[in-house]
């Protein structure tokens, strides 16, 4: 199975992080704008969401542990035999977070599409939320 982990500080309070995050459906709006264009609830825990490159796909949520600020989700369609990914977000000073970003994916090769869309997205992430920290 191959992980892809991205790691990156935000310039915003982990509480405002966590908020945005924890925000499942609101997905496209408050957390990466531009580089999902948009998520609709699809009424069994899950969200449809649409990237900008057209690509769709349905996440599931496994879980939001409120404590440590993570959240769990799954995708349920498309070419992974198994698909996990979990973000969390961490304290890291005066007004400033540590975002992780951790997905295992079967078979190993489609990390190679995941990854840059990992690394888009993160950049993505940490743009609107200094953005909106500000």
């Amino acid at each position: 199975m191959a992980t892809i982990y991205k790691e990156f500080i935000v310039e915003a309070d982990a509480r405002q992080v966590w908020d945005a995050l924890r925000d499942f459906g609101a997905v496209h709006t408050r957390l990466a704008p531009g580089f999902l264009t948009g998520c609709q609830l699809d009424g069994q825990g899950a969200r449809i969401v649409h990237f900008a490159n057209g690509l769709v796909a349905r996440e599931l949520l496994v879980g939001i542990d409120e404590a440590n600020h993570r959240l769990a989700y799954t995708v349920t369609d498309g070419k992974a035999s198994h698909h996990h990914a979990s973000a969390q977000v961490f304290a890291h000073g005066e007004g400033r977070s540590r975002f992780v970003w951790i997905t295992d994916v079967l078979p190993d090769g489609l990390a190679a599409y995941i990854e840059p869309m990992m690394a888009q997205g993160g950049a993505a992430m940490k743009k609107t939320l200094e953005t909106q920290a500000g």
